[in-house]
This record gives structure tokens, sequence and C-alpha cells, in this order.
């Protein structure tokens, strides 16, 4: 995820009230979101397993329903890369639960026609993703009834309670995901059937000599723009999105290679390919959309309830539901940091927005809605004013798909995975190391440990073990106990303008729940200053979020202040890094 920091503060033009004043700031902005969402909701929707169509549906209904639910003025709501990973795990797990193998007379008749093996297990694979895309939506829509809940219970708060390096890892574990089965795609390359993450690394290299040329020209062309496009030094070319340029490009490619109509052809005396191998090409490599206002019964699915009390299903219930609101809070709240206007997201508001348009995606066979990071960070650059530019791009994309749906049917694959691959770079990019590495080894323990888990297993082992190593960890620097879960806290001092708590025991990821609203209720619109002489240990997610909170306190003209360190010793030279109790006096770190 993207650092939501601020960059240096600039003046802002007052807001005006009212849809009428800021129309034309949120059309714009609409539009030329619009363009980026556009490719990407069909790359992640077929990812995830889905038909393209329905990464539309779901960008489009999380625009229009959440634009008159949530408060949340600067989000776009729509897929999300990050979920790419679980939903593709639900429609695989699902489909080959429900659809194990081929009928015995359909296997006995396909035999007798002379289908080869290869083309019955391509044939299997696609009876199994199309019952597991429907068992998906019945997932999904009893994980968005549990999002509703989660809303109405005022849940959001939640979001507080994973370790940082947790989160940051469970994101780069999904972003080297994406990447690894996307470059499959570039390529246009056929994975193996149900290889795993690492398994998928292992082989690409002797895949790779089987790549095809036509693609692979496409999809380095894509890649090259995506990666080189930010290091144009025209700030006008900048300006203009490289999703819309790789498009540019890439649809004048493909028809140039005739994609559109299978045929096959030989590459020359090339590097990696034999001269004898002729490869097929055609619209298999193409976006494939229906013509939604000709054949509707195509572009829109029925869910499957069955797989909601198996336990694959429960699983991915609880993985739908949890991880999807994780990151939409986590994106909103990154999302306020970069408000010109300071305006913030009732979280609890937004869950519930976010519940109500999953079941009505899921309903139609859309995939999960979050709020979507890329998009809402284009969106104030782009000079977004109000929850409206939200509602705009989901129009947009409506009118698109309804008007002109042989347009995107020219769309290459290849391009839409470079995007992903593009994608997947922001949420695993090396800095993620470097930035985890500054903060702390034990930060990094935890970083790695999610990643690799998560590679090696799946995302909710990779959350778990990451979660369990960060509290083992706070145990061994000697977090009480009886503090696990439950802060101590006490009024030191207290007068009209400023009031004192000391915190005691630990103040850790895991009892920062009971923290937060202790440290509120203290305030009580005066200056805070906490004390942590007293607290043994004092981790980094606690550091950073005192952090967020004196951010929240300089908009209403208060201070939040930090004392109490000089005893602790720090697990690194950051200034959010985790401290412990020491016997030694160090030179404290700066608090910011």
């Amino acid at each position: 995820m993207a650092d939501p920091t601020p960059a240096a503060t600039k003046v802002v033009p007052p807001l005006s009230p009212g849809f009428l004043a800021n129309v034309k700031f949120d059309l714009l902005s609409g539009f030329l979101v619009f363009l980026i969402a556009m490719p990407l909701s069909l790359a992640i929707a077929k990812a995830s397993g889905y038909p393209p169509i329905c990464g539309i549906w779901t960008a489009v209904l999380g625009g229009v329903v959440t634009c008159f639910l949530s408060n949340s003025s600067l989000t776009i709501k729509g897929p999300a890369a990050g979920l790419i990973v679980i939903v593709a795990g639900a429609v695989t797990e699902l489909g080959r639960e429900f659809v194990p193998a081929l009928p015995a007379d359909l296997l006995a008749q396909l035999t007798a026609d002379g289908k080869t093996a290869a083309q019955i297990a391509d044939i299997l694979e696609f009876r199994q993703l199309n019952a597991g895309h429907e068992l998906a939506m019945g997932v999904g829509i009893v994980a968005a009834l549990l999002q509703i809940v989660f809303g109405v219970v005022k849940a959001g708060k939640l979001a507080d309670f994973f370790p940082l390096a947790a989160v940051h890892g469970m994101l780069a574990a999904i972003g080297l995901i994406i990447i690894i089965k996307q470059m499959y795609s570039v390529f246009g390359i056929d994975p193996a059937k149900g290889a795993g993450p690492i398994d998928l690394v292992l082989q690409f290299p002797a895949k790779l000599p089987q790549y095809d040329p036509v693609i692979a020209a496409i999809g380095v062309t894509s890649l090259a723009i995506l990666f080189g496009w930010a290091y144009l030094p025209w700030k006008a070319a900048k300006k203009v999105p490289p999703q819309l340029v790789v498009l540019l490009v890439a649809v004048p490619m493909g028809l140039a290679f005739d994609l559109s109509h299978e045929h096959a052809y030989v590459f020359g005396d090339g590097v990696m390919t034999s001269v004898d191998a002729p490869h097929v090409v055609g619209p298999k490599y193409l976006v494939a959309v229906p013509n939604v206002l000709d054949k509707p019964g195509d572009a829109f699915f029925v869910p499957d309830f069955r797989g909601v009390l198996t336990l694959t299903g429960l699983k991915f219930i609880v993985m739908f539901s949890l991880i999807a609101s994780l990151e939409s809070l986590l994106s909103a709240k990154a999302i306020d940091m970069l408000d010109p206007w300071k305006r913030k997201t009732d979280m609890n508001r937004d869950l519930l927005a976010c519940g109500v348009a999953n079941t009505l995606t899921s309903a139609v066979g859309g995939l999960p809605m979050i709020s979507e990071i890329v998009r809402s960070k284009a969106n104030i650059d782009n000079g977004g004013r109000t929850r409206y530019a939200n509602l705009f791009h989901a129009v947009f994309l409506l009118g698109f798909v309804l008007a002109v749906p042989t347009l995107i049917g020219l769309i290459p694959l290849a391009a839409l995975g470079a995007m992903l691959v593009f994608t997947g770079t922001r949420l695993a990019h090396p800095k993620e190391f470097v930035h985890t590495f500054q903060i702390g080894l034990d930060q990094l323990a935890v970083f790695c440990l999610t990643i690799f888990v998560t590679l090696a297993e799946d995302l909710l082992l990779g959350i778990f073990a990451g979660i369990a190593l960060e509290l083992a960890l706070h145990i061994f620097n000697g977090t009480p106990l009886r503090n696990v879960f439950s802060a101590n806290t006490a009024v030191q001092a207290e007068n009209d303008t400023t009031v004192t708590l000391a915190v005691r025991g630990a103040a850790v990821f895991t009892n920062w729940l009971s923290l937060k609203p202790r440290l509120l209720k203290a305030a009580a619109g005066k200056d805070l200053v906490i004390d942590l002489s007293d607290a043994r240990m004092v981790d980094h997610t606690v550091m950073e979020k005192l952090h967020e909170l004196g951010e929240e306190f300089k908009l209403k003209d208060h201070t939040l202040t930090v004392t109490g360190l000089t005893r602790h010793t720090t697990f690194s030279r950051h200034p959010y890094a985790a401290r412990r109790v020491s016997r030694r006096l160090p030179v404290e770190t700066p608090v910011a």
C-alpha cells in the first residue's frame, strides 16, 4: 500500500458546499478515474476466475450504492487487486469440491470423439470455474451480510487490532502472487494446473521457452510503458494515466496481429523457440465481454449457495468479510489523510455501505468491492472533491460497457496481465522490505513470515502466523500476560487545559482496542500527555497509531505528547520502532 503520509502542506481553496458547486471537478475526475478503472476492473475479474464483465458490475454498483450510503468523500469503490488471491482461491477450491470430475457419460462421449487428455482436462477446468464462480457468489453474499453486521455493531475499530507488519506482509504476499501468476499471461504461457505460487516461480524458467512471441510483444511493451512512464521528462505526459497509454498501444497491436481470428504462425529463427513449432493465437487472448443489451443473460449470473455451509465455504466467508473489510478500512484511512479538506470517513457507516453494495454485487455475479487505494489516490490527484466523483466514474463505466462492448473485446489479455504485474509491484515493492527493516528486525521477521506462510499455504494462515509471531515477541520482550489484551491506565494529573494519562504494563497492538478509547475519554477536548515510563513494552503498531492520533488532535487544535521513553531501549533508530524497558539509560529516540 502506498505511504499515506501527506506531502508538503499547500494552500487549499475552501470547499464550496453543495452538488452544483463541485460537479465540474467531480465529473472530470470521475471520467479520468474511469479510464483507469475500466481496464483494471476487467483484469482483476479475469485474474480472480470471474468473467471480465463482472469486474465492471462490481465497480458500477460500488460507485452508485456507496455514494449514497457512505460519507467517504474521496474513496473510489471497486474490485481490488488485493482480493484476487482470496476470490480466485474460492472459485478454484469450491469448483473442484463440487465438480471433482466429469460425468461418466460425458467422459465416455469425449473419449469416443477423440479428445485428448489435455483437452478433457481443459473441459473439466472450464466446468469447475463456472461452478466455482456461482458458488463464490453465494459465499460473497453471506460475507457481505456479515459485513453489514460489522457496520451495525460498529466493528470498524477492529482494523486497529492487526499489527502493521503483518498487514503489510499480507499485502506484499498478495502482490507477489499477482506478479507470479500474471507473468505467465504477459508471455502467453499456460501455467501448470493447480500449481501454487512457489511452484509457479520454480517452473517459470522451464516454461519460458514456450512463450508466444506475438503475445509477449504486447505484454512486454505494456510493461515497458507502465514502468517507464514515470521517468518521462515531460510533466504534461505524466498527467496521462499509463494504463490508458497501454490500451492505446496494445489494442492496435492486437489488431495488427489479427488476434480477433484464430490462426497459426511460425516464429522465425528466434530465441528460445523452435522454428518448427507453430504458434496459435486468436480470440482466447482477448477480453471476452458480452453485448449486455442484446444478450443480458450472458452478462449476469445466479448465485449458488450450496458451498456456504461447507468448511471451504466457511473459510472463504471469513476471509471475504475480514480481509475485505480490513483492506477497505485501511484504504479509507489512508485517503482521509490525503484529503485536502481533512474530512473523516465514518468507518462503521462505510463498512455498512460496502456490505450493502457487496450483497447486490454478488447477487448479479460481481466480486467483492472495497475502497480501492490506487483509484482513490487518482481521484485526489485529478481534483475530485466529493463522493459524487465515485458515482460519476461508475456511470461512465456503465455507459461504456453498454455502448461499445466491441471495443472492450479488442483489449489483449497480455496488456491486462501487465497492468496487474505493475499493481503487484506496488504492493510488494522492495521499498516495503527496506522500510520494514529500518523499523526493526522484529518487524522484518513478522513481515517475512507472513509472506512465506501465505505463499506456502494460504492468506488466512499467513496473517495468523504474523500475528502469532508478533504476540510471541511481545511476551518474550516483557509484556505482562495480564496486559496482552487489556491496557492498564490511570490519570496522573489534570487541569483546565491538559490531562496526563499513565500507561502501565504494556502498550501493544493487542490492547490498543482498549487503550485508544481510554485516551480519547481522558482527553475529552483537552491536550493529552501520555506517560509510558511504566510500560515495559511499547510496540511499533502503537507508536505509529499514537502518531496518527496526534495528527487527529492537531486538526482539533489540541496536542498529544508522548513522554517517559528515556528508560526504554529501541529496536532500531526509526522513530516508530518498538521499544522495551532497559536498565541502561540510552539516548532517547525522538518521537514525532
